[in-house]
């Protein structure tokens, strides 16, 4: 085998993979890029189903370097990620879960646009097998992606293709002490001090499989580590953008992907001391990084409930989700103003503790099966006085901030 610089380490965590394990590790000796520029550092991490051993049989005959490394159990994706991004020699690296596998030609597609953008991070289409993917962020290809503006800060999966330099340089690891949501820490934090990202829309890179057991790490421990992974996410976006539109932009998925579910109609079924928990844990987020932008960003039932969390409302929470879980409409609403509409769930147009303007339609929404638009005229004067602040001029794509603000 040859000792030059790899173009790409796949770092594979796997615990208990099989039989998944055999086609993921045929996608890597499949790919266009070809064996002389790939690497594998693969992590048994304390499997007892033969994952371990089928390891070291494809090392001892694949034409695809690899190593494998035996560990006792870590309980998480990190320690595994942690120890083969050590090890790993390449120019990229892609964090390729053992359940999962590849297109033929994902490697040499994403390294070829990382190294025509100079990016720092590369998004191939993502595509599922026997469970759901997300979609919007897959509408085109661009070699720099808006991460504030766009939906690419929709998929924070560590499935990227990432620059080792950058990694190296800022000594980017997994959070151990996270046990959900250190992906999306490590993967948006790559976004934000890297330099650019962008997506390979046009070919089918990885093919996220749903296990036939239901085995999949993010559907398992308690909802306290729900808030855990929010607050990481919500800091960190902080920590790096200061407060204003693009702020806002990027706090929508932290609050709609993981803080949100946490108040959706499955709370009716839990004990008051569940509520009330949950309450206490969302508090202090509302109270940091709740703002009029970030709300004005939402559909109307999602900054409702926040709302209500925000002010300690669990009642009026409750009655919104028993008219979501009774699969009721909204009666739509024009205001005074023509340019306004509104959402009528309940206790609308009753008073302060949610008033009028809460209802009010600021993005797309669907209602008794029909896409309703917010009023032309409202949507372009809330995009443009955004754009406005954060000093942008409105074009298809923009290149994303790299460097650290202070």
């Amino acid at each position: 085998m040859s000792s030059s610089t790899p173009d790409v380490s796949i770092v594979i965590g796997a615990y208990q993979a099989m039989p998944y394990l055999r086609h993921c590790l045929a996608s890597v000796e499949a790919q266009t890029l070809g064996a002389g520029r790939i690497e594998i550092i693969a992590v048994d991490d304390g499997s007892t189903d033969g994952t371990g051993e089928y390891l070291d049989e494809f090392a001892a005959r694949s034409a695809v370097r690899t190593r494998v490394v035996h560990q006792p159990n870590s309980g998480g994706p990190s320690g595994p990620r942690n120890v083969g991004l050590g090890l790993a020699r390449g120019r990229y690296v892609f964090f390729l879960d053992a359940d999962d596998y590849f297109g033929e030609e994902a490697l040499e597609r994403m390294v070829a646009m990382g190294d025509r953008a100079g990016t720092d991070v590369v998004l191939g289409k993502i595509t599922g097998v026997d469970r759901g993917a997300a979609k919007s962020m897959w509408k085109q290809t661009v070699e720099h992606a808006d991460i504030y503006f766009s939906q690419v800060k929709f998929t924070l999966s560590a499935q990227k293709l990432f620059r080792r330099e950058l990694l190296v340089r800022l000594g980017m690891t997994f959070d151990e002490k996270l046990r959900t949501g250190e992906d999306a820490l490590f993967t948006m934090e790559a976004y934000l001090r890297g330099n650019g990202v962008s997506v390979v829309a046009d070919y089918p890179c990885y093919y996220l499989v749903g296990r036939d057991d239901g085995k999949h790490v993010t559907k398992s421990g308690s909802y306290e580590l729900r808030f855990d992974s929010a607050r990481a996410l919500m800091d960190l976006i902080a920590e790096y953008v200061p407060p204003g539109p693009e702020r806002d932009a990027l706090m929508v998925r932290p609050f709609v992907i993981t803080l949100l579910p946490q108040f959706g109609p499955g709370l009716l079924k839990q004990s008051a001391t569940v509520r009330r928990r949950k309450m206490e844990l969302a508090a202090p987020l509302m109270e940091r990084y709740w703002t009029r932008g970030l709300a004005l960003r939402l559909k109307v039932q999602e900054r409702l409930r926040l709302i209500c969390v925000a002010k300690g409302r669990t009642d009026l929470l409750l009655d919104l989700l028993r008219f979501m879980k009774e699969g009721r409409q909204p009666e739509i609403v024009r205001g005074r103003r023509p340019a306004r509409l509104f959402l009528a769930y309940p206790h609308f147009g009753e008073g302060p503790a949610l008033p009028e303007s809460a209802y009010r339609m600021t993005v797309a929404e669907w209602v008794g099966g029909r896409r309703i638009e917010p009023p032309a005229t409202m949507r372009s004067s809330l995009i443009g006085r955004a754009l406005r602040k954060a000093g942008r001029t409105v074009r298809g794509v923009t290149p994303a901030h790299g460097a650290r603000r202070t």
